[in-house]
């Protein structure tokens, strides 16, 4: 890795309700991630896919950064690095999107969706793992140039290295 900052990559997905698949997926991402120099950006809290990306970043030695709805940190997954208490609320999904140098998704619901949409409204490279057809179509037809699509973390962080 060249000195200087490290590139931010934003691992989304569902909190409560998230497939094992995508939790897997993003806990993998993460540990590859932070090994290739990437530092690991969530929601924060300890559920999901934001829990698996913390966890899989601690396991990889990285820094994860999680950027909290709530004025407190009470509901921070435990393995953060830093649990930002930002107050937003939902809010907190444009400075996720506007922070990052990429954004992956692990599995898909709402709130995936609107950070997702406010990365490519940011110009950012966004990453799909096992989207169904109807996501990719809806993704890839807001933004086909910054939008892939792929089937596992290992393939998402091939894809960022060749895009980034």
């Amino acid at each position: 890795m060249t000195s200087g900052p490290r590139r931010l990559l934003a691992i989304v997905g569902p909190g409560e309700g998230a497939a094992l698949d995508d939790i897997a997926a993003a806990e993998r991402l993460a540990e590859l991630a932070v090994r290739a120099g990437w530092a690991v950006s969530c929601g924060g809290r300890a559920a999901g896919v934001m829990a698996a990306a913390a966890r899989g970043a601690a396991r990889g030695g990285g820094l994860a950064i999680g950027l909290l709805p709530s004025s407190d940190t009470e509901a921070a997954a435990l393995d953060l690095s830093v649990a930002l208490a930002t107050g937003l609320g939902e809010a907190r999904n444009a400075v996720l999107a506007q922070s990052c140098a990429a954004m992956v998704a692990c599995g898909m619901n709402s709130g995936t969706a609107a950070e997702l949409s406010l990365a490519l409204k940011a110009g950012k490279p966004v990453v799909l793992i096992r989207p169904t057809a109807a996501v990719r179509a809806f993704f890839q037809a807001l933004a086909p140039e910054l939008v892939q699509s792929v089937d596992s973390a290992d393939a998402a962080l091939a894809a960022l290295m060749t895009s980034n």
